[in-house]
């Protein structure tokens, strides 16, 4: 005769755990914008030109796509607003303020001097700045390659209180903000992302070169590359050819405010698709690089966020313009829902 296996209970703290845990997830909902969950659990459209005018309908002002497929002529995809007031439709070609995007472009152009000999990745902020030597913790510690990698500690400008409020527009204004501020953390022990850092890197570049670095990143990158549609900012640009940007619950276009570079959706999915093939370095240098920054980015300031990325699987690069921000970053999570849902149609053709 088979004995009878010993029946299992589940213990009574183990089921209250269980209701627990189901009620939370359903209260979560609850606490979830419901513009994200019904981004996210629409029917997939069948084309990109659909998931781009469906993006229109969930409160993005403009959007502009771009896809380059090895092997195929790149596409382009818009819905939407290049200007709300002057009724423009949007532009496939319109300039964009990439904001934290040209990260990528200051960290190549770092690359390209470390392996010229003119910079060094292991010297500190205090071999280049010795005056800031007491007006940032840990100065005499803190190397480039830590500020290029954000495990700096230095705090983060535009974490200053209601800085987008009234955001300065000179890299001495916003230096300014964190001069004298308590690190937040020891060199080298953490990550924290900090634009401070960045900001850094461009000083350091424009003392070492003895001119502005932007001149570095038109002769070294953006020249071979053959991309003209990159800019330092605003000056001497057409405004005209500036997709307008607007900020929940701020009545102006943002257009006009000069926060970093601008350019367009295909200048900018050319130099990430060389970026990631190696084609914007020159020997020796993609070792570098590899070794201290990323290779696709996101930016984020008032009316203006991107995303720009390289998909290895599909050896394609998608990236995404939309011109609409808010003050809880809703838009920041509907914009990555958009860009996965476009992601899936280009790999479901």
């Amino acid at each position: 005769m088979k004995s009878k296996e010993p029946k299992v209970t589940t213990p009574p703290w183990k089921k209250i755990l269980k209701i627990v845990f189901i009620l939370a997830s359903i209260g979560s909902l609850f606490l979830v914008p419901w513009i994200l969950v019904w981004a996210w659990i629409l029917p997939l459209p069948n084309t990109v030109q659909e998931q781009v005018n469906e993006a229109i309908d969930h409160g993005f002002d403009g959007i502009i796509v771009y896809v380059d497929e090895a092997g195929e002529a790149p596409s382009f995809y818009t819905a939407g607003w290049h200007d709300k007031e002057n009724k423009i439709p949007a532009r496939p070609n319109a300039l964009f303020k990439i904001a934290s995007i040209s990260k990528l472009y200051t960290a190549v152009a770092i690359t390209k001097l470390v392996a010229d000999g003119r910079l060094s990745l292991d010297k500190t902020l205090a071999d280049y700045f010795p005056e800031l030597i007491g007006k940032i913790e840990n100065a005499e510690a803190i190397s480039l390659r830590m500020m290029v990698q954000h495990r700096s500690g230095i705090p983060n400008y535009t974490d200053s209180e209601n800085y987008w409020a009234t955001p300065k527009e000179s890299n001495e204004e916003n230096l300014e903000l964190v001069l004298g501020l308590p690190a937040n953390f020891k060199p080298d022990t953490d990550y924290e992302y900090s634009n401070t850092n960045y900001l850094l890197l461009a000083e350091i570049m424009d003392r070492t070169l003895g001119y502005n670095h932007f001149q570095y990143i038109q002769e070294e990158i953006l020249n071979p590359l053959g991309l003209k549609n990159t800019f330092a900012s605003l000056n001497g640009l057409n405004i005209n050819d500036v997709m307008s940007g607007y900020h929940v619950g701020h009545p102006l276009d943002l257009k006009w405010d000069k926060q970093g570079m601008l350019a367009s959706a295909q200048d900018v999915g050319i130099f990430i698709r060389a970026l990631n093939d190696g084609s914007v370095f020159k020997e020796g240098e993609k070792e570098i690089y590899s070794s201290i920054y990323e290779y696709e980015h996101k930016g984020w300031v008032p009316g203006y966020q991107s995303i720009a990325k390289y998909h290895k699987d599909m050896d394609m690069v998608v990236i995404q313009f939309t011109n609409t921000t808010d003050p809880k970053l809703y838009n920041w999570n509907l914009a990555d829902i958009i860009y996965g849902r476009i992601l899936k149609i280009l790999k479901r053709k």
